[in-house]
């Protein structure tokens, strides 16, 4: 090969000639990006200095959110623009002051869903999942139940069993105009995904007509109510941002439970079964309540995955009768 080496002079071609310069190359300027590790760990030492409980898994949420990718995607993101690290550290801030995480995503994760969330509206925690499964489970043993949702909140629990049981009619009740708007907006987007439409009421709990087109109808009735004995100073994402209604059951924290369990004994159908939350000071409490009541049998206190008292079950007579209460009862440890 021949190379020009003056306008009018030719020569033969040489390894200098084949040899290749690589300049470091340099973004202009604005342009950086940081890598998702990098964000990861800078948040997690802030929300790990505001005494967050769990800052590296939250640092990692609030930046899959921001990035727009599964957490689970996090070390194959392309890097945060300078926008999206302003965003992040804005997001970050907010959550070192203790707005929920939820609030910031606008969602939560709930067995197998995505709910969405925000204020006005109770965020469902990873505990009463354990209710809502066994819902589901004395569910499927029925093929088509008729599943009550009492204080539904966010609809957590009633579109998990809608979407666990096809075959259920389900219905959710809810009180607050502000909660209201955020069920219904989950049940039609789970309705547009394809789940069971759940039937939602705008009713009161505690009034002794509820649903009187039910009674001893229901096979599963579910309740995650208020419950926290007023006296309980509760965390500040708590405090600051769940309702109020939603998180106190008045000075013992039972005010909504009692009726509750009273009215439950009458929409149940002989047989069917009834499951409630409460705080982990009334696993003696909520208990003594069912088998007070007369109209119970099998009465039962389930525990979390740490050990705490978390919600009572029970069934109704199967003999549909009411009985003087046995002041004896058993615990079961599941």
């Amino acid at each position: 090969m021949w190379v020009t080496a003056h306008p009018l002079v030719r020569r033969p071609a040489t390894l200098h000639d084949y040899v290749v310069t690589f300049l470091p190359q340099h973004p202009s300027k604005g342009t950086e990006r940081e890598r998702p590790s990098l964000a990861v760990a800078r948040s997690a030492r802030v929300l790990a200095a505001a005494g967050i409980e769990a800052p590296r898994a939250e640092a990692e949420q609030l930046t899959a959110y921001v990035l727009d990718v599964p957490r689970g995607r996090l070390a194959l993101a392309d890097g945060l623009t300078p926008d999206q690290r302003d965003r992040l550290d804005a997001l970050v801030a907010r959550r070192a002051a203790r707005e929920p995480l939820q609030h910031l995503t606008g969602f939560a994760g709930f067995r197998h869903l995505e709910l969405a969330v925000g204020p006005g509206v109770f965020v469902p925690r990873p505990e009463t999942e354990l209710l809502a499964g066994w819902g589901v489970e004395q569910g499927r043993r029925l093929g088509s139940p008729l599943v009550v949702d009492l204080c539904s909140g966010s609809g957590a629990i009633a579109l998990a069993v809608a979407q666990e049981l096809p075959g259920a009619r389900v219905v959710a009740v809810e009180r607050s105009p502000e909660a209201l708007a955020w069920l219904r907006r989950n049940v039609a987007d789970r309705a547009a995904a394809g789940d069971t439409p759940v039937e939602v009421v705008a009713a009161d709990v505690t009034d002794p007509e509820l649903l009187a087109d039910l009674v001893g109808r229901v096979d599963v009735l579910l309740c995650n109510p208020p419950y926290v004995p007023r006296s309980v100073v509760v965390p500040p994402e708590v405090a600051g941002y769940d309702p109020d209604e939603a998180v106190f059951g008045g000075a013992d924290g039972l005010d909504v439970i009692r009726p509750v369990v009273a009215r439950a004994a009458e929409l149940l159908r002989p047989g069917g079964v009834l499951g409630v939350e409460h705080d982990d000071t009334h696993g003696t409490a909520v208990p003594a309540l069912l088998a007070g009541d007369g109209r119970y049998e099998r009465v039962e206190e389930h525990r979390d995955l740490v050990g705490r008292s978390r919600f009572a079950t029970a069934s109704r007579r199967a003999d549909g009768r009411h009985v003087e209460p046995d002041p004896a009862w058993q615990t079961g440890s599941s």
